[in-house]
């Protein structure tokens, strides 16, 4: 039975109910949930299952195939068709938000600017980093980026979240800024649209709007090889 992701649909969403699915030794699946699992370069989000006066902690989120497992610090009295309350660690949640957006916006600005496609990257709740194909390298280009990244920042765009039929959305060009990785075979996928800036498919949790992320600072480059330039940025406050 998949798992309903409920963060897809409201990224804002900090408590669910649900109901137990299945229990093994440390992890609980549940019919629905808004915790993200670590995946498509987006950390996982911490928290608590409550139910009536117990309290687990969420310690872990991981994804296989559509089941999203929920590593608990303790699974005594949960039990399949008991009824849960999922509480997200929000702090760390929206931070993740803030910064995944900015890499949308950082990838699109080097796709449009330089041809560069992302090879590899994560989204911490402190910091993203991301891997371009490039071939110069040079602070001063991610330099340039961050500033153009700050700019689409402060003009408060609107990030509109829709699904399309998947045939029309691999019509779109530039769909996915990712060199090594191909878009999930389904009857829709879930676009997350920048105007004027982004168009790209994506399962994460993003904020509404770009005025939200703050100011994004540049923290480092590095060297990572042949045609892979790494650059580490966070937010700020």
């Amino acid at each position: 039975m998949p798992t309903e992701l409920l963060y897809q649909k409201d990224s804002y969403l900090r408590e669910f109910e649900a109901v137990v699915v299945e229990v093994a030794d440390n992890y609980v699946v549940l019919d629905r949930t808004a915790f993200h699992p670590t995946s498509g370069g987006v950390d996982k989000d911490l928290g608590v299952l409550v139910r009536g006066d117990a309290v687990h902690e969420v310690v872990d989120v991981v994804i296989e195939g559509d089941v999203v497992k929920h590593v608990v610090s303790s699974t005594a009295g949960l039990a399949p068709g008991i009824a849960v309350r999922g509480v997200i660690d929000w702090e760390r949640r929206y931070r993740l938000m803030r910064l995944h957006t900015t890499a949308h916006i950082l990838s699109a600005i080097m796709y449009r600017d330089y041809g560069a496609l992302i090879t590899g990257g994560h989204v911490y709740p402190d910091y993203a980093r991301d891997d371009f194909d490039l071939e110069a390298f040079e602070r001063e280009l991610f330099e340039r980026a961050i500033e153009k990244v700050n700019e689409v920042v402060r003009q408060g765009l609107e990030v509109k979240i829709y699904w399309l039929p998947e045939e029309e959305a691999l019509r779109i060009p530039g769909i996915t800024k990712l060199a090594l990785k191909s878009l999930p075979q389904a009857p829709y996928l879930r676009i997350v649209e920048i105007p004027g800036v982004d168009l790209q498919a994506d399962g994460g949790p993003h904020v509404r709007n770009t005025s939200e992320i703050g100011t994004v600072r540049l923290l480092k480059v590095e060297n990572r090889g042949k045609k892979k330039r790494r650059v580490y940025y966070t937010v700020e406050p």
